[in-house]
């Protein structure tokens, strides 16, 4: 299925604002509430929009502390690989787990209390994962910039 600058325009407002009312959503994207209402199942059934969530503020959790984590394994067989994937899904802290290309074989997101709570996720989580070569932790001193919205 083709996307039109309409379905553009709303998959662009609902990134913003996920819980807009299916009328304040059509009056911004000058639609008619049952063409715009027909038009969000469409890419609901597409795939398009693949879930709604609530972005939770990570000072109000106790969780501003954000460390990137390059991970290098021993080695490179599936075997290998897939103990580690299988293991780093189930560490809460780490928001996210990226197969990379170049030095690192593995870049995590991890998010912590302070480096304190690190040092303990670092030891007792990190550490311990399954083929585990070499980590490297750099730590974000600013956010500059953070969006979930993708261009459309």
């Amino acid at each position: 299925m083709e996307i039109d600058a309409t379905d553009a325009r709303i998959l662009t407002v609902l990134q913003r604002k996920g819980r807009i009312s299916n009328a304040d959503l059509a009056e911004e994207v000058n639609l008619s509430a049952s063409a715009c209402h027909r038009r969000v199942h469409r890419l609901e059934d597409a795939g398009f929009i693949r879930d709604y969530v609530a972005l939770l503020d990570p000072k109000k959790l106790k969780r501003s502390t954000v460390v990137f984590v390059e991970i290098t394994l021993s080695g490179q067989s599936d075997e290998v690989l897939d103990a580690f994937e299988r293991e780093v899904t189930r560490i809460p802290d780490v928001l996210e787990c990226h197969l990379m290309a170049g030095k690192a074989d593995y870049l995590l997101k991890v998010v912590a209390e302070d480096a304190e709570d690190f040092a303990r996720i670092h030891r007792k989580k990190l550490a311990r994962l399954p083929g585990i070569a070499q980590l490297q932790s750099s730590f974000a001193l600013r956010k500059v910039r953070q969006t979930t919205a993708l261009p459309v």
